[in-house]
């Protein structure tokens, strides 16, 4: 059942995200005024952030896989991974404009007003400042949680099912 739960789960936020990420061709045209106060409001959230590292860790992964099938021609592929990864930089607003679309589809212009006004203040910043750490450290918290919870589940399950195969045989 749990199982079943995750599996839906996970192919409902794939289809929304897909959604979000579909070409404009396949989705109504967000008015200019309504990505601006998109663009802000991301800006002003600084949660275009979480994105500056895309094209380093592609850029690491593929040194990495072409290192592995090639390791003699190490230096070649660095300076290959490198030039091309800055040649691709240049592409970086096509991403900040699927962020801003996302942005824009889920919240009206007003409410991006109201976020935008929020993240510009004092509290909105120092959140701002600090939500990757909040992020890091209550996933941190959830997988300590689920461990224990896990490991205290075998055990009453271990011990529940020991019990009940004792009754079965006396």
């Amino acid at each position: 059942m749990i199982r079943i739960a995750r599996k839906t789960l996970l192919v409902a936020a794939s289809a929304l995200f897909m959604g979000a990420a579909l070409p404009l061709q396949a989705q109504e045209t967000i008015p200019e005024d309504h990505l601006a106060a998109a663009r802000e409001t991301v800006f002003a959230s600084n949660a275009i952030r979480a994105f500056d590292n895309v094209l380093p860790l592609m850029a690491e992964r593929t040194r990495t896989l072409f290192i592995q099938r090639d390791p003699a021609n190490t230096a070649m592929i660095d300076e290959i991974v490198n030039e091309v990864a800055l040649s691709l930089a240049s592409r970086r607003p096509e991403l900040n404009k699927v962020v801003f679309e996302v942005w824009a589809r889920r919240f009206s212009i007003e409410e991006l007003n109201q976020l935008t006004a929020f993240y510009k203040s004092p509290l909105g910043q120092k959140y701002s400042r600090v939500e990757p750490e909040l992020r890091a450290l209550s996933i941190g918290a959830a997988k300590q949680w689920g461990d224990a919870i896990s490991t205290e589940m075998v055990t009453l399950v271990r011990e529940e099912l020991t019990k009940r195969q004792a009754a079965k045989t006396e």
